[in-house]
């Protein structure tokens, strides 16, 4: 996260905890669902990948499982932790194939596109 930001805070209003590191994923590949003005896709809802949801995300023009190198990017694998773009989680939950969701993780500018009650019924953990 850049110095000159404000701290980000998650769906809960906490300081917002990282997503993951391996891959390292978000906007700034900081390990967070940090986003900013330059991250038109709202990379903020932290997840836990599933193979459903990377194929129907590579069916919709997103392949997030074959490796791109020359971006630094290995691919995606069932269980890794990943932050994804509000409304493409929002349109895979509307398609049944929604990965769980850690809210601790999640960025609190995903309830500007899905509702907090969505997303508690995809937590990964449970809700407090």
């Amino acid at each position: 996260m850049q110095e000159d930001r404000a701290p980000s805070l998650n769906v809960y209003g906490d300081p917002l905890k990282p997503c993951g590191f391996d891959p390292k994923t978000g906007y700034f590949r900081d390990g967070c669902c940090n986003t900013g003005p330059m991250d038109r896709g709202k990379h903020v809802v932290c997840v836990r990948v599933t193979e459903e949801f990377l194929i129907y995300s590579r069916l919709r023009g997103n392949d997030l499982i074959t490796p791109r190198p020359e971006y630094g990017f290995t691919g995606l694998r069932e269980g890794d932790r990943w932050c994804l773009c509000a409304e493409r989680w929002l349109e895979a939950a509307d398609f049944g194939t929604a990965p769980k969701v850690i809210l601790a993780s999640t960025h609190q500018s995903a309830l500007s596109v899905i509702p907090m009650e969505l997303l508690e019924e995809h937590a990964l953990t449970p809700v407090r």
